[in-house]
């Protein structure tokens, strides 16, 4: 077994033991903001865990009503003209806590007065020393260039830290805790389907491009999809929301393009089942991650989520399909999963 498929599975030991080790934390955390009369968030992050803050951002947004801004770190590296602040949560979001830029965005919002959490796998690195407080994935070291379960682990303590801000009103369910403890078991299903993407990757080995739509939660789903199959395969793919697909790109669909479809159920399903049928009516290659069968029914390669999660935490197990077509992809392909070309796996960008 590889590193990068090893790591893969590791994904559900690594969720438990998130929930396990950084709820009280991350209980402190929510009281804090609460106490601090935090009304905003701008979150910086790169790579795989700027699609994270793209989670957060409709996470925080639609479930704690909080505006949610993704910083442009160049403001304060480049331009040195760092936005005003006032009453804000800064949630720095970086596996290894290794960026300068990152780094520089905390500590300026820290010289302002604002309250700065570094949320990494990585206890010691240059984002913890100038962030006020920490939130650790407990992933164990990743090896690999790509990341998968730095990625999820992220995903999972943004949604812990949404439900610890909701409180006592957060009950059900589908809604608090009890929802949270579904998710490593999800993700534990949802890699069975390595039996399916194994010789359905076959089908892509010549694909050269192809589009990944999702909306709502999943459009993080759809830009971190992108992103493995960009970094471990090279295909050029472009990832969308199902509404801005339609606002002109929608033009590159002809008969046999790829389309990666990402529409577990929830509020956007409908809209995604309607895109899908018109996509089948040009004749697209259609491959669909989700728990509904009648949107699975209309794919060419069906990869069917087994245990269905609420939609504010679906992405978490919906990547799962995707690192995995990524992976099984790049072997078809005959290219080495351990070394995308040009890529090391800590990034310092200034």
């Amino acid at each position: 077994m590889t590193t990068l498929l090893r790591e893969i599975n590791e994904q559900p030991s690594v969720l438990t033991d998130l929930l396990q080790a950084e709820w009280d934390n991350i209980q402190e955390i929510a009281r804090e903001i609460i106490s601090r009369r935090i009304r905003q968030v701008l979150i910086v992050a790169r790579g795989s865990s700027d699609n994270a803050g793209v989670y957060a951002k409709y996470l925080l947004g639609i479930r704690n009503r909080l505006p949610v801004a993704l910083a442009a770190p160049s403001m304060v590296t480049v331009y040195a003209s760092p936005p005003r602040l006032h009453d804000t949560l800064v949630l720095a979001i970086s596996q290894s806590g290794m960026s300068p830029d990152i780094a520089a965005v905390v500590a300026d919002a820290r010289e302002q007065g604002m309250m700065t959490v570094a949320l990494t796998n990585q206890r010691e690195s240059r984002l913890t020393g100038v962030a006020e407080r920490l939130i650790l994935c407990h992933a164990g070291q990743e090896r690999s260039v790509a990341a998968t379960k730095t990625y999820t682990a992220t995903l999972l303590a943004v949604a812990m830290l949404s439900v610890a801000l909701d409180g006592e009103a957060d009950v059900g369910p589908d809604a608090g805790y009890d929802a949270l403890l579904r998710v490593p078991e999800a993700v534990a299903q949802a890699l069975a389907l390595d039996a399916t993407v194994a010789p359905a990757a076959e089908r892509y080995r010549y694909m050269a491009d192809c589009a990944v739509i999702a909306r709502g939660y999943n459009y993080a789903t759809a830009f971190e999809l992108a992103l493995k199959l960009k970094e471990l395969t090279y295909v050029g793919a472009n990832p969308y929301s199902s509404a801005d697909f339609q606002h002109g790109p929608i033009a590159v669909v002809g008969k046999d393009y790829p389309v990666v479809l990402v529409a577990p159920s929830g509020k956007v399903f409908d809209e995604m089942a309607t895109l899908a049928c018109e996509l089948v009516d040009r004749q697209a290659e259609l491959l669909v991650i989700s728990d509904r069968q009648e949107i699975l029914d209309l794919a060419e390669t069906a990869l069917p989520l087994p245990l269905p999660l609420p939609e504010w935490l679906s992405p978490i197990a919906a990547i799962i399909p995707g690192q995995l077509l990524a992976y099984r992809l790049a072997l078809a392909k005959r290219i080495d999963p351990e070394a995308p070309r040009g890529l090391q796996k800590v990034t310092e960008t200034r």
